[in-house]
């Protein structure tokens, strides 16, 4: 059976809800993130996109670019709301879902043409829903697989629709910048274009072989997807809950310095399984089991975020507040919970640019040479029994 794969993509997601709440910001140049010279872009209207301003660029250069803009911090409590609203609704009506990301979807209705009616009106008909129930304007391209609908989307994009018929793949794709292919970041686009490779057709014309050469196994899937093949299945959907890790130490101990260390290692870690999952976090648990095994939980909201130094402060926060008794731990514990799934950029509310780059940094050293690879100086690596609900 041929499948049919749909990509639905809430349009400026972030700016779309500060419009519901503030119609004086519709049709305007809207800047969501960090608003001081040292913020960084979390997302913008496509008013702001047609004067170069985009995501994840510092804020003081979209100043520049855009002088007129207006600065909105971002509520992630707000667009969370939503983004739960839009999934409840695609939910009850989709087969198989996949939440990617705080304001997309993949949807398999593969033999949903012979059952129900056409594919691509049946979405359009979803489509429609979505705005009519929350207000928002959301996009979506239907194809064979999940690349090609993604690229339809965003071509598709604003507030449109997209239809990629089976065996047309490599031609749609064919006269697109290699930019539009998703998993394209700055450092393969630059060593690309430096081979002189723009178009998509350049790299379907290629060996492939050439591309494993040149990018190992990333060129390799960089090939196929160009070539429109993708036949990654869409995972059914579900809302990881929370993510925890525990450590019980060897003697039992008093000593602050070292449970405080134990901490810091615990955050780091957990901190980086967090946006290796893309994951964000609003609620953060301190569990302290003392020696006589009485145990004590301590809970605190937060906003929504996925950094180290955030999450790090309210842990060691609840730690000094509620660590008096002064008698011997036998296990500390740490927990992150109301996840939602959402992108790094979310954190750029308050994050400048440097923490940024920062942590990105870190994570590329961490994926490759493991959890472990960098720590902060006071970090004492512990055994940590992690646990995912």
């Amino acid at each position: 059976m041929e499948r049919k794969i749909v990509h639905l993509d809430l349009d400026s997601f972030f700016v779309s809800v500060e419009c519901l709440t503030n119609k004086a910001l519709v049709g305007k140049p809207v800047i969501i993130g960090g608003t001081s010279d040292r913020g960084v872009v979390a997302s913008c209207s496509y008013e702001a996109r047609q004067f170069g301003v985009h995501s994840a660029m510092p804020s003081k250069m979209a100043k520049q670019l855009c002088p007129h803009a207006i600065f909105v911090k971002g509520d992630m409590d707000l667009y969370s709301k939503y983004s739960g609203m839009v999934t409840d609704i695609i939910r009850e009506r989709a087969p198989v879902v996949e939440k990617a990301s705080i304001d997309e979807h993949y949807l398999d209705v593969t033999g949903m043409d012979k059952y129900i009616k056409h594919s691509m009106l049946w979405t359009h008909e979803l489509r429609q829903l979505v705005t009519k129930e929350t207000g928002l304007p959301i996009s979506y391209g239907l194809s064979i697989n999940k690349t090609v609908s993604k690229v339809a989307t965003n071509e598709a994009k604003p507030n449109g629709e997209k239809e990629i018929e089976t065996g047309t793949e490599k031609c749609f794709l064919s006269p697109l910048s290699i930019r539009k292919i998703p998993g394209i970041g700055d450092k393969t686009y630059s060593l690309l274009r430096n081979m002189g490779v723009e178009k998509v057709q350049t790299i379907q014309q290629m060996p492939i072989e050439m591309m494993g050469k040149v990018l190992g196994e990333s060129g390799l899937i960089l090939w196929k997807k160009a070539n429109g093949i993708d036949n990654s299945p869409v995972e059914p959907y579900s809302e990881q809950k929370s993510m925890s890790t525990e450590t019980t130490f060897d003697k039992d101990t008093t000593d602050i310095e070292k449970l405080k260390n134990v901490l810091i290692s615990m955050v780091d870690t957990l901190a980086f399984d967090l946006r290796k999952a893309r994951k964000v976090a609003a609620c953060v648990t301190l569990k302290i089991r003392y020696s006589d095994f009485q145990t004590h939980t301590f809970q605190a909201r937060i906003p929504y975020t996925a950094a180290d130094h955030i999450l790090l402060d309210k842990v060691l926060e609840l730690f000094k507040k509620n660590y008096s008794r002064r008698i011997l731990i036998r296990l500390v514990g740490i927990k992150f919970s109301s996840l939602v799934s959402g992108h790094s950029q979310i954190d750029m509310f308050d994050d400048s640019e440097e923490k940024i780059k920062l942590y990105l940094a870190m994570d590329k050293i961490r994926l490759r040479y493991g959890s472990q690879a960098i720590l902060r100086a006071l970090a004492v690596p512990a055994p940590l029994k992690k646990i995912a609900v």
